[in-house]
């Protein structure tokens, strides 16, 4: 029988903040959040030589269109930092999701991270001159298209353009599309859209889990190549209909797309993501799988499926032995594709939760791990750097942590640190 963990998402696990210990948020409000702690507990900033800008996009007016948000160098700005959870409705899905009432979770949510804000420049004016590679990437369960903020920024930072997709295959725990009113009048809103929300879906009693993922993967598949050939189109001089209210200029990113070097990234079910997109869609070079959960991968992708070169990073206190079989099975003799083991973290150690957290809250709901979370994300964002160095024939000097994709440095280790049977059960 399949274990699905009790943490697979990028939010809290479940038992966090759920409806029997309220209580204990209350009991300490300095922990977690923003509003009093807002200058202790902050997403830690890019550390390359680009400033950061962010800015959303959405295609369509139905749900089968695209909505992400892109990551880029920029020029130094004055612009304000990007809002982290910039919709009341994701306190909401969140509180869904985490099995609590939504008047409870939303009033929660926006006391202790209401005023965090991303350290990127919202809108700020993207930065030409060079041709960035490209790298998508996909949420885990239960989060959206912001919460990877720490991860994203760091990789536009060293010189990449993001696009973190948010998924509408009721993964997320909130997401929308903007869709014609049906009724306009003149007092309404200047505007004719109005927002239509799209809520986690839970499993129906009898549902059986692993079909219903992999329908739900192939959905993030198509996705995550949609978003691909958009941000190809804009690259092409394309002009695209942003149906945000946004004044940022799309046309600034023609011809600063490398075309010849996009990657794959993604976290949980969003490392499950990342395998599927590379035995799809080619133009992926490679991929990033951090702490996969692999229940939704089809079980012929485990058929030489996957030519492209993968490096997957697992967390110390997430992973069971099936899993990493499945993970095996996939990588074996196959010197391009690796796997590491990040000492002292668990799964919440990508997203960005695991920063805006102090130490009592964050330990007792496994937001954080023994090893700090800062050193924690270096480790990721490093051996990322290095792997994709490679991969991507990029001239940077990310090879000196080259070591690092090969588990050999402090904090890390080489394949896994679950012990495994002699021989794969049947």
């Amino acid at each position: 029988m399949q274990r699905v963990p009790p943490a697979l998402c990028s939010p809290p696990g479940p038992a966090w903040l759920g409806r029997g210990t309220p209580g204990l948020a209350a009991k300490a409000p300095m922990e977690m959040g923003s509003r009093s702690t807002g200058k202790f507990y902050r997403i830690p900033e890019g550390k390359g030589p680009h400033s950061v800008g962010c800015t959303d996009l959405m295609t369509g007016d139905a749900v089968e269109g695209s909505f992400l948000r892109l990551y880029y160098p920029c020029h130094a700005t004055d612009n304000e930092e990007a809002a982290w959870i910039p919709d009341r409705e994701y306190y909401q899905g969140l509180s869904d999701f985490l099995n609590m009432y939504r008047v409870v979770g939303e009033r929660l949510f926006q006391y202790y991270v209401g005023s965090v804000t991303c350290p990127a420049k919202s809108n700020a004016a993207f930065k030409p001159g060079e041709k960035y590679p490209l790298l998508v990437f996909s949420h885990g369960l239960g989060a959206f298209r912001t919460i990877y903020s720490a991860i994203c920024i760091e990789m536009a930072s060293q010189g990449f353009i993001v696009a973190a997709v948010e998924h509408r295959d009721e993964s997320a725990s909130a997401t929308y599309y903007c869709k014609k009113k049906s009724v306009s009048t003149p007092e309404e809103s200047t505007s004719n859209m109005e927002k239509e929300w799209i809520y986690y879906r839970k499993l129906k009693s009898g549902e059986e889990e692993r079909c219903w993922r992999h329908k739900q993967v192939q959905q993030r598949v198509q996705e995550c190549t949609k978003v691909l050939d958009l941000i190809l189109k804009i690259n092409s001089g394309e002009e695209v209909t942003n149906v945000l209210n946004s004044n940022f200029d799309w046309s600034s990113l023609k011809d600063s797309v490398d075309t010849s070097r996009i990657a794959v990234m993604g976290h949980s079910f969003g490392g499950a993501t990342v395998i599927e997109s590379l035995s799809k869609e080619p133009r992926f070079r490679c991929g990033i799988s951090l702490d996969p959960w692999m229940l939704p991968v089809g079980d012929d992708i485990y058929q030489n499926s996957v030519q492209q070169p993968l490096l997957i990073i697992n967390s110390e206190k997430f992973q069971w032995a099936s899993n990493i079989l499945k993970m095996n099975k996939l990588i074996s003799n196959d010197t391009n594709k690796k796997m590491i083991t990040i000492k002292g973290t668990v799964h919440q150690s990508f997203p960005d939760f695991t920063f805006v957290s102090g130490d009592m809250i964050g330990r007792f709901f496994k937001l954080k791990g023994d090893i700090d979370p800062n050193e924690a994300i270096d480790i990721s964002n490093h051996a990322s750097l290095a792997f994709l160095q490679k991969h991507l024939s990029l001239n940077k000097d990310f090879d000196k942590w080259d070591s690092l994709v090969d588990g050999i440095g402090p904090n890390v280790i080489p394949g896994t640190n679950i012990d495994l049977p002699a021989t794969e059960p049947e």
